[in-house]
């Protein structure tokens, strides 16, 4: 399991009530030690290792630091990597014209473009550009449709990750009350839908939710993906319940999540940290997709190793 006492990490207090900690660090660790290994048999069977392709539009610093981590990443399991940055001003055809050459790329496994991008591109066009057995993020309509009714194809990264996570920590979640807090393309509406598959009963909570308080309180598991840190305090949270915080926010005292790690910790029954919790299992699980696209390219069929069916039964 990935678990480890709440002990030793920043803030803990002796009189805190003893939350574990879901280690993502970890379990992504061992996801890529398993990893590795498939890509040395891809390699010796097929005669060339899977590879992945960036796109970077510009220079935030956010971004560039993910994209570097990816191709650590990536480095780190033998999965070839192509990169290729862009100007902020680059015209939406040359992004679009260099999507296609990659579709085309036998090397190429899997296209990640790294978002947000520059105002004047159509983030929803570059992604649609995408060949649906190369989108590794699991955005374009063939894969997020599938998705959508418990059908094979790529699951987005982060909502595999947390999956990951939950299994590893050994969260029932079959008739268990889950909240999902934030509702966006890239995570919030497919963890949803992957927590339904699971069995639990699902709440999409929002901006616009009211009285978003007593809706997280009421969860079992409570997944918290808004970009706004140390949103969800102790007395937002139901005693017992498992925490999981997407969020990752910038501050003046370094990195923090959605979470206010050192309260919840006090009331929940095991919690994420930030960082070293879900990042490090974003990353991995683009590594499993990139590989099991690498398999799919091969065979023919649309990757989607991560799929479960969706029951008939109400």
């Amino acid at each position: 399991m990935g678990y480890s006492n709440v002990r030793g990490v920043p803030g803990w207090q002796p009189n805190a009530h003893p939350a574990a900690i879901i280690d993502g660090r970890a379990i992504a660790r061992r996801l890529r030690e398993e990893i590795r290994t498939e890509v040395a048999e891809f390699r010796r069977e097929h005669g060339y290792e899977p590879g992945l392709a960036t796109i970077l539009v510009g220079d935030d610093p956010a971004s560039t630091v993910y994209v570097d981590a990816k191709h650590r990443a990536c480095e780190e399991v033998g999965i070839a990597s192509f990169d290729h940055r862009l100007p902020a001003d680059v015209p939406q055809d040359a992004v679009d014209l260099l999507i296609e050459e990659l579709n085309g790329h036998k090397a190429v496994s899997g296209i990640l473009c790294q978002l947000p991008v520059p105002k004047h591109i159509d983030q929803h066009a570059l992604v649609s550009g995408i060949a649906a057995t190369k989108d590794v993020d699991g955005l374009t309509q063939l894969n997020a449709g599938a998705f959508a009714i418990g059908q094979p194809g790529v699951r987005p990264c982060t909502p595999a990750g947390v999956m990951r996570l939950l299994r590893e920590a050994e969260v029932e979640l079959s008739g268990a009350d889950a909240v999902v807090v934030g509702r966006s393309n890239l995570f919030g509406k497919p963890m949803a839908q992957w927590l339904v598959e699971a069995d639990a009963t699902v709440t999409t909570a929002h901006s616009r939710t009211k009285n978003l308080d007593v809706v997280c309180r009421r969860a079992d598991v409570l997944i918290v993906a808004v970009g706004k840190p140390n949103l969800i305090g102790a007395d937002w949270v139901k005693r017992g319940a498992t925490v999981i915080d997407v969020g990752i926010n910038r501050t003046r005292e370094g990195l923090c999540g959605d979470v206010d790690f050192e309260n919840v910790a006090s009331v929940a029954s095991a919690v994420t940290p930030v960082p070293g919790g879900v990042g490090p299992m974003t990353i991995a699980m683009l590594l499993r997709n990139t590989l099991d696209a690498a398999l799919a390219n091969q065979s023919g069929s649309l990757a989607g190793s991560q799929s479960h069916p969706v029951s008939d039964e109400q």
